[in-house]
């Protein structure tokens, strides 16, 4: 089955590549298609944005469609960035300059107040069932000063997490695809369509 992937982060394509390739879905990136709209992401929350994106994204290709919509959630900055966590220091804002500015934010707090949480909504969408089926997931870590790693993308050269002793862009592509929250979310998605594949029928 084909399945559109809505996004041109190719870090995130990877990351879903190979987490689901035990569906055995095709996945395919936004860059596999031509006059495609602007999407505005509007949505108060992870999981409207997601939606959004989902179908659109479906009704557009005229084929099955996965959006995720996440971001890094700081309890010291009332949990900012959120939903601009992409666009924190501009529209065309780059990971360096989303870096740059959390930790500018948060220059005068503490190491150990500076707790966080990333945060993932992934909707899945079909035309055969217009209502979206959505998968979340969270990973919890404190922010540090400066960025180690080079295996991730976004915040994860800042995203320390204790139990690992590393940031998510120093641990491995295969750990990442077991401990982010893109991973809890797409763990979930991975149990709900495996279970429809194996039910049996009347």
């Amino acid at each position: 089955m084909k399945v559109v992937l809505a996004t041109q982060n190719k870090g995130k394509v990877r990351e879903f590549k190979q987490s689901l390739q035990e569906l055995g879905w095709e996945i395919l990136s936004l860059d596999e298609f031509s006059d495609l709209p602007d999407i505005i992401e509007d949505g108060e929350t992870f999981c409207e944005n997601a939606i959004i994106k989902a179908r659109v994204v479906m009704e557009v290709t005229g084929l099955p469609a996965i959006a995720d919509d996440s971001g890094i959630v700081v309890d010291a900055l009332g949990g900012q960035p959120g939903v601009y966590s992409a666009r924190y220091a501009g529209e065309d804002a780059t990971d360096a300059m989303n870096n740059k500015k959390l930790l500018e934010e948060l220059k005068a707090v503490p190491p150990q107040e500076r707790t966080a949480k990333f945060v993932s909504c992934i909707a899945y969408m079909d035309a055969s069932d217009p209502e979206p089926i959505l998968f979340e997931g969270e990973c919890h870590g404190l922010i540090i000063d400066t960025p180690r790693g080079t295996e991730g993308f976004g915040y994860d050269p800042l995203f320390y997490i204790e139990e690992e002793g590393k940031t998510m862009a120093e641990v491995s592509l295969e750990r990442k695809n077991e401990i982010s929250h893109r991973a809890m979310a797409l763990n979930g998605m991975k149990k709900f369509f495996k279970n429809i594949d194996t039910e049996p029928t009347a």
